[in-house]
């Protein structure tokens, strides 16, 4: 029965999830972006995290963020540095054009935020992304991943 609960979880996650990227999709046109070099471009202002970095913190494949980082480079949101750690993997850089860019899609998300945030409780939200960190910390655990 346990296992018909989760199922119902997973498929309103994945539901969620196709929602939030729609979403972030639309609060990042303005900025003539999408949710994915959104996340790619906030992660680049964290600072001094090459492309694999960036992939593993966001929980995507390697090759696709290096695709979206080489696309942001090119249109000067990003720059690559050299890294003292590894001569080949090279650190990703926020520039100021890219600064501005996420500058302008996180105003609009925070009013997003805000206008749905206002619909739950603190307590709510708070047990919900427990929930959610559970599943994603079993599923990132060895064995766990269904593969």
């Amino acid at each position: 029965m346990e296992g018909d609960a989760f199922s119902a979880f997973a498929i309103t996650a994945l539901r969620l999830a196709g929602h939030l990227i729609a979403a972030g999709d639309r609060l990042a046109k303005p900025a003539g972006q999408t949710s994915a070099r959104w996340q790619v471009l906030a992660a680049a202002r964290r600072g001094d995290m090459s492309v694999a970095q960036i992939a593993r913190a966001l929980g995507l494949a390697r090759q696709g963020v290096q695709r979206l980082a080489d696309v942001l480079a090119g249109e000067g949101l990003i720059a690559y540095a050299d890294n003292p750690e590894h001569q080949r993997a090279k650190l990703v850089r926020l520039t100021d054009e890219g600064a501005e860019r996420l500058g302008v899609i996180e105003v609009a998300q925070a009013g997003w935020a805000d206008g749905l945030g206002a619909a739950f409780t603190s307590a709510e939200l708070d047990a919900a992304r427990a929930v959610m960190a559970r599943v994603m910390a079993m599923l990132e655990s060895d064995g766990a991943s269904g593969g």
